[in-house]
């Protein structure tokens, strides 16, 4: 699909959700993302992809961006910075930045728009939308604390690929699935993967 074309079923579309993904380790959870909007009615991906992003799918998911732009439902090339998602008067439910490494967190919190993933990010904090980031880094420096700090400040949600250790995850599929169950919630899209909490049994 060419990047900005939009999937015959999109027309009917309506919940859209912009999906960046950048060079961090967690390719994989940004594939389950995009999985798991395919399997929800109304759903509509709107996907960047940074050249690091790329280079991670390759080697952590064995995956060219030509696979991932079969799950995404419009797909825009990172440098289009005249893309539809560049302005608030295209409607989306927000952002979800899956993974996000470092670099374009201090972008986002200091609003510098150098590509469309950091226009599209800033436009849905201006708009007063949600934007959730999942950073990936370990460990953390204070830089960094400080940085998620300001982007907590400025609305954004962060959610840290914690595993729900609860849950009794039986495998890394697991995981995964719930932390991107987790992050559509944000969005109020049940995908049914996480069930209600109910107490411990004492």
């Amino acid at each position: 699909m060419a990047p900005g074309a939009v999937s015959p079923e999109v027309t009917a579309m309506k919940k859209r959700i912009i999906m960046g993904i950048t060079g961090a380790s967690g390719a994989p959870l940004a594939v389950e993302l995009l999985r798991k909007i395919r399997t929800i009615p109304d759903a509509e991906s709107h996907v960047i992809c940074s050249r690091s992003g790329a280079l991670t799918l390759r080697q952590e998911c064995g995956m060219e961006l030509e696979e991932l732009r079969r799950l995404s439902h419009v797909w825009y090339d990172n440098g289009d910075i005249g893309a539809a998602v560049a302005s608030g008067s295209f409607r989306t439910l927000g952002m979800a930045v899956v993974p996000c490494s470092m670099k374009p967190l201090a972008g986002i919190v200091t609003g510098y728009s150098d590509s469309l993933l950091l226009r599209a990010a800033d436009v849905v904090l201006k708009e007063r939308r949600r934007l959730v980031l999942v950073p990936r880094e370990c460990p953390l420096s204070t830089l960094h604390l400080r940085n998620l700090t300001a982007a907590s400040e400025l609305g954004a949600v962060i959610v840290p690929p914690v595993p729900a250790y609860y849950q009794h995850p039986k495998c890394i599929d697991d995981i995964n699935g719930r932390i991107s169950a987790k992050v559509l919630a944000l969005f109020g899209l049940d995908t049914g993967a996480i069930p209600e909490w109910g107490g411990l049994d004492l």
